[in-house]
């Protein structure tokens, strides 16, 4: 049986998100390294966790990572 062409790996997005165990691709949120005196501390901590895609991105963005 002969395939088709393999799909090229997006290297931008293969940087930016990582694949959990569950399927499940997450990200680092922005917006947390400098010129953050005007953000409460709550917000602050906030961004230090990952963000995690929606199902319906991240079946889009998994057949090119």
């Amino acid at each position: 049986m002969a395939k088709g062409p393999k799909m090229k790996t997006h290297k931008a997005s293969s940087k930016v998100f990582k694949k959990r165990k569950n399927g499940e691709l997450t990200y680092k949120i922005g917006g947390g390294n400098h010129i953050t005196s005007k953000d409460s501390a709550k917000q602050i901590r906030q961004r230090r966790r990952k963000g995690v895609l929606s199902k319906g991105e991240a079946s889009r963005i998994k057949s090119v990572i």
